[in-house]
């Protein structure tokens, strides 16, 4: 059991079946109700939400909250953060409790009423898109038209921003590209922005992965692992997930592997010397074909 990260590790997963080994992805738990406690993603993603925050608000030179002092009122830092899942949400949460102005956009309407509830506001495009939501809550890619309208919407609104927190993903896929080099040219100087998909190759076109550059005068951070920044609490949430996982499996005693079973079906890689996971089947056999 490990984040495989299967979607894109196809040499892996070909070690895998030819050692027959079982091999679960915590990245493949479906997000149900009954799979919440085994939601690794989610348990990750919240630490990286919180500590994306607090890394914008020790660059930004500018205090987050409004302040009314005898020198003059200080007003609070205007934040965007783009892509409203866990991490998004988790980072909108932590901007507010700082006192900051806070922005959420998604390309999944849905979740308006999420962002609003944590007293951010929402910021909407018309792309035309019926449905931009998959089976697993996830924002599925976009169209290149429909990409490249939000891509011109956005860079029209993060300008206006003090701090941008970027989160989002699409499973098995390059991060879409949603803050242009164009973009960060017409930001303030001293603005700072928190590229949380640097690993998948970034939301913003300027983000190198583990560093932090200055662009137009822009402050850039591509962390990979912020879990591994709060290593304490983020080993306390992870082995809770695997736990449950674990008890998942077990039944009077025994392993039992009912494959039929949402979570074991979602979960499950490699068994019997094959590759059992749909997704991960389609995923190996599109790289075949290119």
């Amino acid at each position: 059991m490990s984040f495989l990260q299967a979607l894109t590790s196809p040499d892996l997963v070909g070690a895998l079946a030819a050692g027959r080994i079982t091999s679960f992805g915590m990245e493949g738990i479906p997000r149900i109700s009954r799979a919440q406690k085994m939601d690794a993603l989610s348990s990750q993603a919240n630490i990286a939400g919180y500590k994306a925050v607090l890394i914008a608000a020790e660059s930004l030179a500018k205090f987050f909250p409004m302040l009314m002092t005898a020198a003059g009122t200080v007003f609070a830092a205007r934040t965007l953060v783009i892509g409203a899942g866990v991490a998004g949400l988790q980072a909108i949460a932590t901007a507010r409790r700082l006192g900051a102005q806070v922005w959420g956009y998604d390309v999944r309407p849905v979740v308006k009423e999420q962002v609003e509830s944590l007293g951010a506001k929402f910021l909407e495009f018309d792309l035309g898109v019926a449905d931009a939501e998959d089976k697993g809550g996830y924002a599925k890619a976009l169209s290149a038209d429909a990409a490249r309208r939000q891509q011109e919407m956005l860079g029209e609104k993060t300008k206006e921003f003090d701090v941008v927190i970027t989160t989002a993903l699409v499973p098995g896929r390059p991060a879409p590209r949603l803050v242009t080099k164009e973009t960060v040219a017409g930001m303030q100087p001293g603005s700072v922005i928190v590229d949380l998909a640097a690993e998948a190759g970034g939301n913003c076109e300027l983000t190198e992965p583990d560093q932090e550059v200055v662009r137009h005068g822009v402050i850039i951070h591509g962390p990979t692992n912020l879990p591994a920044t709060m290593p304490v609490h983020a080993s306390q949430l992870y082995a809770r997930n695997v736990t449950e996982l674990l008890r998942e499996f077990v039944k009077n005693g025994a392993l039992t592997l009912d494959f039929a079973d949402e979570i074991v079906k979602g979960a499950c890689v490699t068994h019997g010397g094959e590759v059992v996971n749909d997704a991960v089947k389609a995923a190996l056999a599109a790289r075949k074909t290119t």
